[in-house]
């Protein structure tokens, strides 16, 4: 008999918060949102939820203006990301059945606490891998080994030669020319020396094919 009391008393209570509800007027409610410390700010995409229709939810343009159809009297919840919430309630008796309002919502920082991270399980397995780390070499030694003999020589008989050895070149050989215009060139053929260079040439070049 008890339990039968309880539901008889709550579907009376719903049924008299209904009817409550459906009896207030309805009203075309209607405004934009702007930031509280900007005028000219708006804030898009703004939650409005209606706490006194079941939580219905609508939501902001990109331009932060809403309307839609409440009841007079109702409370409306204004919330978004980065700002502090705003609850407003819709006045009774408004005039022409609608409300326009101008929301400002006030800009919130949240100072979140810090958090580390690390990748190691234990102690022991961070200094295990501590002392086993290999340190890279520093801009100072880079750069002596960039610079060092065995690189440059490494480095020149891949690398093409540039414009300028290219011009270097050229102007040696004119110069030679220039140097040569006004004198007869050498001929190989008529040098002892040379003779005798390629004689021992051949002579070496036998002696290592019996060997």
């Amino acid at each position: 008999m008890k339990y039968l009391i309880v539901i008889i008393f709550l579907f009376a209570t719903i049924s008299a918060f209904a009817q409550d509800h459906n009896d207030r007027p309805i009203v075309q409610f209607s405004g934009i949102v702007h930031n509280a410390d900007s005028a000219n700010v708006i804030v898009p995409y703004v939650t409005i939820t209606n706490a006194s229709s079941r939580n219905a939810v609508s939501l902001t343009n990109y331009k932060g203006y809403f309307s839609f159809v409440a009841h007079e009297q109702d409370t409306l919840r204004f919330t978004c990301v980065g700002y502090g919430q705003v609850t407003m309630v819709i006045p009774a008796n408004v005039p022409n059945k609608s409300y326009t309002v101008q929301v400002l919502l006030k800009p919130q920082i949240i100072n979140l606490p810090t958090f580390h991270v690390f990748p190691w399980a234990t102690t022991d397995e961070f200094k295990k891998d501590f002392l086993a780390i290999k340190l890279a070499d520093d801009d100072l030694e880079i750069a002596r080994k960039n610079i060092s003999r065995t690189s440059l020589t490494a480095l020149s008989n891949v690398l093409p030669r540039d414009a300028q050895e290219i011009q270097s070149a050229n102007a040696q050989g004119m110069h030679t020319s220039i140097l040569n215009s006004h004198s007869l060139t050498p001929n190989p053929l008529l040098n002892p020396l040379a003779w005798g260079s390629l004689v021992k040439q051949i002579t070496d070049g036998d002696n290592k094919s019996s060997n």
